[in-house]
C-alpha cells in the first residue's frame, strides 16, 4: 500500500473531532495494508503516530480553506500544496479527495484549527512550522490577499499566538526587503549584541528540522522547516552586518 493510502488508512478510527469527520467522508477509498511482512513497522501507526497523521490530515484541510479563502482556489496556489508535501503523481487523486471535500467552502476551518492547537499544544514549533505552511500557499499566486491574511490571523490566534508572535511570523513571509529582520526575530532594536545572539542561536535550534520531527512534523514538511531558518538566519545575517558584528 502507498505511504499516503497508510496515512488516511490509519487516521480512519483513530482521530476524533472534525479531522475525524473528514476522514470519515472519504473512508471507503483507504484501508490499512495487510500485506506488510512480519515484523515491519508500519510508519503511519495510529497507536504512535496519531499526532503525526492529525497534522498531515490537518494541513491538507486548513491548506484547501487557505487556498479558497480570498474566494479562488489558482493553480499555483494547488501546486504549492503538492510541493510543501512532496506529493507524488500516482497519489494525487488520493490527496486530492479531501483537498476538494474541505476547500468547498471557508466554513469550518476554526474546528480543524482547534483540533490541531489543543493537539500540538505543548509543541508551539510545530504549529508555527504549519502556519509557515499556509503563508507559502496563499503567497503562490503572487497574490497576498487580505481575505487571507485575515484567515491566517484567525488561525494564528487559535493556536495561541499572541500580537508580537503574529508580527514576527507574518513579517518572515512579506518578502526579504520589506521584512524588519528584528521583528523576524522577535527583538526590539535595542536588544544587546549578547541577547541578539542567544536569540538566534535559540531560534535556530528550535527550529531544527530533526526536533521538529521529533515533536510530531512529518518529514514531507522538511522543506517548510528549512526555510524557516533561511528566514532566520537571513535576518540574522542583516543585523549583524548593521552593527558589525563578525
Amino acid at each position: 500500500m502507498s505511504k499516503w493510502g497508510k496515512i488516511f488508512g490509519a487516521a480512519v478510527g483513530t482521530l476524533g473531532g472534525p479531522l475525524g469527520v473528514l476522514l470519515g467522508l472519504v473512508a471507503g477509498h483507504y484501508a490499512l495494508d495487510r500485506d506488510e511482512k512480519p515484523g515491519t513497522a508500519n510508519p503511519f501507526d495510529p497507536r504512535g503516530d496519531t499526532n503525526r497523521i492529525a497534522f498531515t490530515i490537518g494541513v491538507i484541510a486548513l491548506g484547501a480553506k487557505m487556498a479558497k479563502a480570498d474566494g479562488y482556489v489558482s493553480r499555483e496556489e494547488v501546486d504549492a500544496f503538492k510541493q510543501v508535501f512532496d506529493v507524488p503523481p500516482d497519489e494525487l487523486a488520493n490527496v486530492a479527495r479531501i483537498f476538494d471535500l474541505a476547500r468547498k467552502d471557508v466554513a469550518g476551518y476554526e474546528q480543524y484549527a482547534k483540533q490541531i492547537a489543543a493537539m500540538f499544544k505543548t509543541k508551539p514549533r510545530v504549529l508555527e512550522d504549519l502556519l509557515d505552511g499556509l503563508f507559502f500557499i496563499a503567497k503562490a499566486d503572487n497574490i497576498f490577499h487580505p481575505k487571507e491574511e485575515a484567515f491566517l490571523r484567525s488561525v494564528a490566534v487559535i493556536f495561541g499566538f499572541d500580537d508580537a508572535d503574529w508580527a514576527r511570523i507574518r513579517a518572515g513571509h512579506v518578502g526579504a526587503d520589506a521584512a524588519d529582520p528584528y521583528v523576524i526575530l522577535g527583538l526590539s532594536h535595542t536588544v544587546t549584541d549578547a541577547v541578539l545572539k542567544q536569540t538566534y542561536r535559540r531560534l535556530v535550534r528550535e527550529n531544527h528540522p530533526d526536533l521538529l520531527i521529533a515533536q510530531g512534523l512529518p518529514e514531507e514538511f522538511v522543506m517548510v522547516a528549512n526555510a524557516k531558518i533561511a528566514t532566520i538566519n537571513d535576518a540574522y545575517d542583516k543585523v549583524a552586518k548593521q552593527r558589525g558584528i563578525n
